[in-house]
């Protein structure tokens, strides 16, 4: 079965996924809501993943999370510059600067059946290359007016199917496209 990228990720309503500094502090906010045990999915998905890969900028502010959210997830950290990696998570993390396609190549090639892409820059780079298979959003009821967007330039229109839509309770809505 050939390799199958996935995008999991919460906007804004309007479409920005931390502020301009990167704060998800918002997220936080929305998140206290959450009924205990709810986890919108997240836990089926990732179960459901072989590699994660992530921008620079993401593991930067997912490193300072306690715990370590992934576990021993295999997680590969997309950069063109150094990236440093805590003795703890060197078992588990990587870092590349290998293009989009040139990775997923390798990761293929490795036998790795499902890629997660996380991180605003690092899904727009995929998207613009053509390599994201289905993108989940949740819509976090918030507008922020600014930020950083999911979304960036495409060379083209990307037309997306939907596949699911749910409506969650505490006023989340979670939207499942297929870019195929």
């Amino acid at each position: 079965m050939p390799l199958r990228a996935s995008v999991f990720i919460a906007t804004s309503i309007d479409g920005f996924i931390s502020r301009k500094d990167g704060s998800i502090d918002w997220l936080n906010e929305a998140n206290a809501a959450v009924p205990p045990g709810e986890d919108c999915g997240y836990k089926e998905f990732s179960d459901s993943v072989d590699v994660l890969v992530m921008g620079r900028n993401t593991f930067e502010l997912v490193r300072t999370f306690e715990p370590w959210p992934y576990g021993d997830k295999r997680i590969v950290v997309l950069s063109s510059s150094l990236v440093e990696i805590p003795e703890a998570l060197q078992k588990s993390v990587s870092a590349s600067s290998e293009s989009p396609k040139a990775l997923l190549a390798r990761l293929e090639a490795e036998g790795v059946g499902h890629v997660y892409v996380d991180g605003g820059v690092t899904i727009q780079r995929f998207l613009a290359a053509g390599l994201i298979d289905a993108i989940t959003i949740t819509l976090i009821p918030v507008l922020l007016g600014e930020g950083r967007p999911l979304f960036g330039h495409l060379p083209h229109d990307l037309r997306l199917r939907p596949l699911r839509v749910k409506s969650y309770e505490f006023g989340f809505v979670q939207i499942t496209y297929t870019t195929r």
